[in-house]
């Protein structure tokens, strides 16, 4: 029999593999997986995604009954070596688009295809392929609806999921322990991890079941209210491919057609759009977008970065917002746009720092969904919210958290705070401090920026770049 490799990635599951079921088709599977830090350069996955990508790859194993073969070093050395190793006629793989992915790919394909061995690349990530959704005029959407309406929905629909993949898998006696990685922190601060997630693909298929029996009623609204359970929770399980968006696309279609289930495919489609931005620009990852805001004048301050990253502000939303981050790994998604907001606008400090925070602590730190999103905050990515839009954190949580839920259960030294001032316990009169435990500057931080000049100067220093530069379309 032929004996094929399968390049484990971004494609952490057995059902829905295009590239997994070609390799099967072909004959023996060797199954591998490369913990590549050669290639990737500075966009190597942070602590909390190690953490996620070590538990995925033990329940693929556990999927492959062991069979899994791990490896550490330079993907290209690796395969070439198996390929003459087990005399390997075929490689396949699914697509991923991080910039370093692509070149390595590249130089993959070239150095096998002169050893004579068939490439057979898929689509496995993403419901419609970059190279394919265009303008008319052949060049790439910068401007979300048109990208989504026009380029994703006029086009064919997304292929219906596949069966599990099955075939006669291969272990190679040199493959390492998953151990030998060394993914998971040598401090415990990762335990709560544990009681929010389980990676690997039937932990996602379990978390898609339960979004759509108790979350996706009254997804359109209840998404930006960080105490309720509309929100899917699925981005770390679709990073890391153990679940499909296609899988996804077609399980929600399944429900009744209304403005919920639209309002969630059109999320998937924002994870369309900002794939897409990252393979037409890969510069995004370290650029501005926009290129006049390369002249904004930013300003650095390591000791309120630092506050800004121990959710010790003094800004209740904010701070709850970064806690929940280092408890568990993951931020609602309305409570992102806030801090990110209040990081780029209240504290001129640059986009990127928060972007490398969150790739740092997010188990969902997905490479193009992160560098669009803070580029989106910022004002100077693809479709980006207008600088002058600085979300005010204090309405944010009065609108959003009205009951101070999230807060009480992020800051709890504000927990006793009467409703009125749980977003602004500067405003509280000294006696209901004092009654409820608050001590500002002691039990809670006095906020480190005053958000209304906070405001006003963000906007002088819009203004001082706004005449200079290119628009970006």
């Amino acid at each position: 029999m032929k004996k094929t490799i399968h390049w484990f990635r971004q494609d952490l599951r057995l059902f829905d593999n295009q590239a997994l079921v070609n390799a099967c088709e072909y004959g023996q599977v060797l199954p591998v997986y490369i913990h590549d830090p050669v290639n990737c350069g500075d966009q190597k996955l942070g602590a909390a995604s190690e953490w996620w990508l070590h538990h995925s790859l033990e329940s693929l194993n556990a999927a492959l009954e062991g069979s899994l073969n791990i490896y550490t070093g330079d993907s290209a050395s690796i395969l070439q070596q198996l390929v003459w190793k087990y005399e390997i006629s075929n490689i396949t793989w699914n697509c991923c688009y991080e910039p370093w992915r692509m070149e390595l790919d590249r130089v993959v394909s070239e150095q096998l295809e002169q050893d004579g061995v068939e490439i057979s690349e898929s689509n496995g990530a993403l419901l419609w392929d970059p190279e394919e959704v265009l303008k008319r005029d052949g060049t790439p959407y910068k401007v979300f609806t048109p990208f989504y309406k026009r380029g994703c929905l006029g086009a064919m629909p997304p292929h219906k999921p596949l069966q599990k993949a099955k075939g006669l898998f291969l272990k190679d006696p040199k493959s390492v322990e998953l151990d030998a990685l060394n993914l998971l922190p040598t401090l415990g601060w990762d335990a709560e991890f544990y009681t929010h997630w389980k990676p690997g693909e039937a932990g996602a298929i379990q978390r898609l079941e339960t979004f759509i029996s108790s979350g996706l009623k009254g997804y359109k609204d209840g998404r930006n209210f960080p105490d309720r359970e509309n929100v899917s929770r699925l981005s770390p399980h679709l990073h890391f491919g153990e679940i499909s968006p296609h899988q996804v696309w077609y399980a929600v279609k399944r429900e009744t057609a209304d403005e919920d289930v639209g309002h969630f495919c059109s999320e998937l489609g924002w994870r369309e759009f900002s794939n897409n931005l990252l393979f037409h620009f890969p510069h995004i990852t370290d650029h501005n977008l926009n290129p006049k805001f390369d002249a904004f004048p930013w300003e650095p301050d390591g000791k309120k970065l630092k506050a800004w990253k121990a959710g010790q502000t003094g800004i209740p939303i904010v701070d709850a917002g970064m806690r929940e981050l280092w408890e568990t790994g993951y931020m609602h998604n309305r409570v992102r746009m806030v801090t990110a907001s209040f990081l780029v606008k209240n504290l001129l400090i640059h986009w990127k720092e928060g972007e490398r925070w969150f790739r740092d602590t997010l188990v969902d730190a997905d490479l193009a969904n992160n560098t669009a999103s803070w580029q989106w905050v910022a004002g100077c990515g693809a479709d980006a919210a207008p600088y002058f839009r600085i979300f005010n954190p204090v309405t944010q949580g009065q609108k959003f958290d009205p009951d101070g839920a999230y807060i009480r259960r992020f800051v709890p030294e504000l927990s006793e705070l009467p409703k009125k001032y749980m977003f602004c316990p500067w405003d509280a009169p000294s006696d209901i401090l004092k009654a409820t435990g608050v001590e500002l500057g002691s039990t809670y931080p006095h906020p480190i920026a005053d958000l209304k000049k906070s405001r006003a100067d963000a906007l002088v220093a819009y203004a001082s770049i706004k005449e200079s530069g290119t628009s970006n379309g």
